[in-house]
């Protein structure tokens, strides 16, 4: 099975819909919309004003994974 990707009309978004599920196929949604809570929110904004403070105290994400494929 091949993936496609489509763009719709927003009026006939629930013909489409329609359509796809009476062709029995299958969808995926990346459109998925979510609110982080204020607890989250600060917490990302501490750690990214850390991370602006002190750049040298993190590790590029390149070089971690290299050093996890030379163990395995």
């Amino acid at each position: 099975m091949q993936p496609v990707t489509v763009y719709v009309p927003d009026q006939q978004v629930p013909f489409f819909m329609e359509l796809v599920s009476n062709l029995h196929l299958k969808t995926k949604n990346n459109d998925v919309a979510f609110e982080l809570t204020d607890a989250h929110k600060a917490i990302l904004d501490q750690r990214l004003d850390n991370y602006q403070n002190h750049p040298d105290s993190y590790l590029d994400w390149e070089d971690v994974q290299k050093d996890i494929e030379k163990i395995l």
